[in-house]
């Protein structure tokens, strides 16, 4: 019998010695052959895991005498999982949670060790229920009408905002200060609350191979529920879970690919028209290259550019699942292509980023990037803009998108490029459909913020060069 938690505990392990959480729990996975329910929980446990490891690394602080970065890495590891059960996963018994974690301990080189292990996670439940106890005769003494007791969190939190909110949630210190800085303290703790959430899955529809209408009916045939987004007209959201992607009907069709909404709309925002030239100096693995193609109708000539030529394969195999023809594929790094200048209608720079606005679908990504690695990026930003802005022909137009929400990748790259380069103004999104709570700043640029758009987060800004730049 294979044990899911094992699995989960395996992937784990793998993570903390630097593996990516998706390319570790992959791993474990195509391994073994297991029911979806089972392939579900190993998920579930592995991203959450990593996810929340600050508050599972401070409930084991303040519970045990021997602090977390103390413990054998394996033993902290089976911790956060017995944690993770007791404090996230309400359709698990909580006797279910501690046994299995004891089990772990047991099988996994720890037997002398699961009588501490039992009694640390006994004691977080104890600290919850006696308080919801105490509470419950506080109530019947007072003669009040009985009313669900909240639960007691047995986490204990600092005063200082920033840190209550960066281990209540689990974020470093310096992310929940980036969003304070710009949101205030209530919007930060939605947004965090947003980012802890398991991601959505939304579609993008070829409208060169079939219509969203023969797409839903074709779904929900196959007793898949997905929803509509009012302003993205190739858009659908699938509702619960949906099994495996390349299973559901279209997908070998090329009638659709997966891309979010946020995604969506940077292809919408460049408005790229059919026998334009069009460079994605940044393209695979080529969400946004395909949109491009689709939205000119495959009439025309698009240049996609990277420099990593195995993410460029996955471009090339999407293109040839929904038979696109218009995309030409270029390796190499656009900061030293020269034979581009002034041939381009439209360019879009979806720049390398630190992708703090899809932290919920990269669960280790908030553990990974530092404020040295968003210094690093932005520099990188500004020298792809500063190069690639000279492939655009004069009166032409540059999209440069992020899905990061760090003022240092976005705003600040946008106004150091347009302080030297008299020649570029910024426009106005006319005629780009958004969502009701969105808002274009006065200076003209767009960012998404996913707690109100329910959506990945992120920056979007379209730059035309004037007609007088030689």
């Amino acid at each position: 019998m294979i044990n899911p938690r094992q699995l989960a505990f395996i992937a784990l392990r793998d993570v903390h010695k630097g593996a990516y959480a998706d390319v570790a729990l992959d791993r474990v996975l195509q391994k073994v052959d297991l029911a979806d329910c089972d392939r579900r929980l190993v998920t579930e446990l592995v991203y959450g895991s990593v996810r929340r490891q600050r508050t599972l690394d401070t409930l084991i602080d303040q519970l045990a005498k021997k602090k977390s970065h103390q413990q054998p890495q394996d033993l902290r590891t089976i911790l956060h999982l017995g944690f993770y059960q007791l404090r996230y996963q309400e359709r698990i018994p909580a006797s279910a949670a501690v046994n299995t974690t004891v089990q772990l301990a047991k099988e996994n080189g720890f037997s002398g060790l699961t009588g501490f292990v039992n009694g640390l996670l006994r004691q977080y439940l104890r600290q919850a229920e006696g308080q919801r106890g105490r509470e419950a005769e506080e109530k019947d003494s007072l003669l009040l009408p009985q009313s669900p007791i909240p639960h007691f969190d047995p986490l204990q939190l600092p005063e200082n905002p920033v840190e209550r909110l960066g281990i209540l949630h689990s974020f470093p210190d310096w992310i929940i200060q980036v969003w304070l800085e710009q949101l205030g303290l209530d919007d930060t703790e939605k947004l965090c609350e947003w980012m802890n959430q398991s991601p959505t899955i939304d579609l993008r529809i070829n409208p060169l191979r079939t219509s969203i209408e023969e797409v839903e009916m074709a779904l929900l045939s196959a007793g898949v529920l997905v929803k509509r987004i009012p302003f993205l007209p190739q858009a659908l959201r699938l509702i619960g879970s949906a099994g495996s992607i390349q299973k559901l009907p279209g997908f070998t069709e090329g009638w659709w690919t997966v891309q979010d909404s946020s995604a969506q709309l940077v292809g919408h925002l460049l408005d790229p028209q059919p026998g334009e030239v069009v460079i994605d100096v940044c393209a695979a693995p080529g969400g946004k290259t395909t949109h491009i193609a689709e939205l000119m109708g495959d009439k025309g000539k698009i240049w996609a550019c990277d420099r990593t030529s195995s993410r460029l394969r996955k471009l090339q195999e999407n293109s040839q699942r929904l038979n696109l023809q218009s995309i030409q594929i270029y390796t190499g790094d656009s900061r030293h292509f020269t034979q581009f200048q002034n041939t381009a209608d439209r360019v879009l720079l979806d720049a390398p980023c630190s992708g703090l606005g899809t932290m919920h679908r990269h669960a280790d990504a908030r553990w990974r990037q530092t404020p040295k690695s968003v210094q690093e990026l932005s520099v990188l930003q500004q020298e792809l803009i500063t190069h690639t802005s000279n492939f655009v022909k004069p009166g032409g137009v540059l999209v440069y998108a992020t899905c990061t929400l760090h003022p240092a990748e976005n705003e600040q790259v946008i106004s150091a490029f347009l302080a030297k380069s008299p020649d570029w103004q910024i426009e106005s999104p006319k005629g780009l459909e958004l969502p009701d709570s969105a808002q274009i700043a006065p200076q003209g640029w767009f960012k998404v913020w996913p707690h109100r758009q329910d959506m990945d987060g992120f920056f979007m800004v379209r730059l035309r060069k004037t007609n007088n730049s030689e």
